[in-house]
């Protein structure tokens, strides 16, 4: 094994705020390159979500933000599987990040599951009318609404919407993150966005 500066350790940990020891394996195995070393932890970080997915959370923690002015302000309930890991920083960074992010970014559902049906048909009516003319065959119109809908997710769904801290990421890819760090199950419960003079 190759020895890996301690420097380099202590930078991926700076950039992951990973473990010292998962650090020194992740770039051990990535031959000292940083970036493989960030690629190789979050892949590693998806795959412990991916377990942790089906277990159940019980606890959590319930953060609100309210913006300079008291205007606008954000409630958003987090939860995981234990009472420990709702009250570490990692987690309480998180959600406040979270509740500034919702804030800015004012989406209006979680996930693209929760999209209201009407809304989502009047959207793709909307779509198939602007491009009526194009004079282009069913089966490509198809893909290309199927395209604008997804987009649409990344604006409106908070879990598809680019991190406001990153825009490389979206939330999910920053919830999973969280995930492998913490080895627990952890979801985005409920969010609620109130502004003054906005529905």
């Amino acid at each position: 094994m190759a020895k890996i500066d301690m420097k380099l350790i202590q930078k991926l940990r700076d950039i992951t705020g990973i473990g010292i020891m998962d650090c020194k394996k992740a770039l051990q195995e990535a031959g000292g390159d940083i970036e493989k070393a960030v690629d190789l932890l979050r892949k590693k970080g998806a795959a412990v979500a991916a377990k942790r997915a089906e277990k159940e959370t019980a606890q959590g923690l319930v953060s609100t933000y309210i913006h300079p002015g008291d205007q606008l302000g954000v409630m958003v309930e987090i939860n995981c599987e234990t009472d420990f890991v709702a009250r570490t920083q990692d987690v309480k960074d998180f959600v406040k990040s979270l509740c500034m992010h919702i804030a800015a970014m004012k989406p209006l559902y979680l996930t693209p599951e929760d999209v209201d049906p009407k809304f989502l048909e009047h959207e793709k009516t909307i779509l198939k009318e602007q491009l009526a003319d194009s004079g282009k065959p069913e089966k490509i119109l198809d893909q290309i609404i199927e395209g604008k809908v997804k987009k649409l997710y990344t604006d409106i769904c908070l879990i598809k919407q680019p991190w406001v801290k990153d825009q490389q990421k979206s939330v999910e890819d920053v919830l999973q993150e969280i995930i492998g760090k913490t080895g627990e199950n952890i979801k985005i419960k409920k969010f609620c966005r109130f502004e003054i003079g906005h529905e």
